[in-house]
């Protein structure tokens, strides 16, 4: 199954958020954790989890020429993986392995998970 998410807003990556309170970050993280939540329920398509891990391939279209860590893409992305995780009704823990990728995109970008079960 694949699902298209919206790119994570830029203060939600590490090196942007650096020195800003936790509490300060807390709406938009929820913001983008609701919204993922409801994007992948509408694209679900009756897709029932079987009870072994989920094999992820998490694919960062990225909006602009800049390059970012994966690691710090994937982090940025947390929000919106406990989203998915919410609409599947699962726990992100049965998430493993995740592979991440990073490709030049176009404005506003995307995030595009590959579900698949193990």
């Amino acid at each position: 199954m694949k699902i298209e998410l919206d790119f994570p807003p830029s203060d939600l990556f590490p090196n942007r958020a650096k020195g800003r309170h936790w509490g300060s970050l807390y709406q938009l993280k929820s913001d983008y954790r609701e919204s993922s939540t409801w994007l992948t329920k509408q694209q679900m398509k009756g897709w029932k989890h079987d009870g072994g891990d989920i094999r992820l391939r998490v694919t960062f279209l990225m909006p602009d020429k800049r390059w970012r860590d994966a690691d710090n893409c994937l982090a940025a992305a947390k929000s919106a993986l406990d989203g998915l995780a919410d609409a599947l009704m699962v726990n992100d823990r049965m998430f493993q392995p995740i592979e991440i990728l990073r490709v030049l995109g176009e404005k506003p970008g995307k995030l595009i998970v590959e579900l698949e079960t193990a």
